[in-house]
């Protein structure tokens, strides 16, 4: 029997291996490595890498058990949703930085997916999330209430039609991929590297296991010194994907510890900006009505975004640009 506990910002995850006398099943088990009741129909509790679904669902010696004990941050997470849209079978909201789009192994509750549907009085199984934005990214996520409006998403991403732009505060020079060195001008262009599985199966790298055809379109903006704020379109939609190319090309994303961002900024003044979030927002998004025109989406930069690009010395108008400048594939 072994119990690990390993701290994940406001949770604790606990890693169990199953020995004999342990118990025969999930629920014995979690409440012998001290567990609440509640885990397993939150949705946090793991067997191996799938989700445990039954508390009476049997487990054998040697399973590893994983599961995320509920604390006051986990619990008191809910955060009061702006929703931007709900028309025409979609709904779309402005997410803020750390919570998950979609539930994972912290469970379910606490989701955007779960307040979504709390907020509106609807099931959960009525929402389904077109695009996810990462825990620790914000801005507009749009989810479909119709199998009509899903479909229309669809035809809109095959045809180009369904837009996002994103912003982003990225460091120059640094990063953990082989693409060429980040820019020392403004410039603009496309990363095209394909995208594939890291050797740990959380994560993604370019050219990884089962790589895909993975497109992303970039403009530099501003830059101040080592720095610089980027405009962003993803063309394919792959995990991870704008952290990914950023930081191949040795412009990782500020606070994007996965990825080679810096988390910590010393300033010429001396002081230290911590990053809590990763420097990346979906500001703006365009969708299809049902009658063929567009409606576009958007979600204010966060003023902890905002400060940090000032406090580096970056003007305040270049946000502006980098959100409302013209499609970077026309250029």
């Amino acid at each position: 029997m072994r119990r690990d506990a390993i701290d994940v910002r406001w949770r604790t995850m606990i890693r169990w291996v199953v020995r004999a006398g342990d118990g025969a099943t999930v629920g014995a088990v979690v409440a012998q490595a001290g567990g609440d009741a509640a885990a397993v129909r939150e949705g946090r509790v793991f067997v191996g890498r799938f989700r445990a679904r039954d508390e009476a669902a049997p487990v054998e010696i040697g399973d590893e058990v994983t599961f995320t004990e509920a604390s006051r941050a986990v619990e008191g997470a809910e955060p009061a949703l702006r929703v931007l849209i709900d028309e025409e079978g979609l709904v779309a909201v402005d997410k803020p930085a750390g919570i998950p789009t979609v539930p994972d192994r912290a469970g379910a509750s606490h989701s955007l997916l779960a307040v979504l549907a709390k907020t509106l009085r609807c099931s959960s199984a009525e929402l389904h999330a077109t695009s996810r934005l990462d825990r620790d990214v914000s801005g507009v996520v749009v989810f479909a209430r119709t199998d009509e409006a899903a479909r229309r998403l669809l035809a809109a991403r095959a045809a180009g039609r369904y837009v996002r732009r994103y912003v982003a505060i990225v460091g120059i020079g640094a990063g953990i991929g082989g693409g060429a060195p980040g820019p020392n001008e403004l410039s603009e262009g496309e990363w095209d590297a394909p995208i594939g599985r890291a050797k740990d199966p959380r994560h993604r790298a370019v050219s990884g296991r089962n790589a895909i055809e993975a497109r992303t379109r970039y403009a530099v903006v501003a830059r101040v010194e080592k720095r610089s704020l980027l405009a962003l379109e993803p063309v394919t939609g792959r995990t991870h994907q704008l952290r990914v190319h950023a930081a191949d090309a040795h412009m990782p994303i500020l606070g994007d510890r996965t990825y080679g961002g810096d988390t910590r900024v010393t300033l010429p003044s001396g002081r230290v900006l911590r990053l809590d979030r990763i420097a990346l927002h979906a500001g703006r998004i365009h969708v299809p009505r049902r009658s063929g025109d567009s409606m576009e989406l958007r979600a204010d930069v966060p003023a902890s975004l905002r400060e940090i690009w000032t406090a580096l010395g970056g003007e305040e108008g270049a946000w502006a640009a980098a959100l409302d400048g013209p499609g970077l594939g026309s250029r």
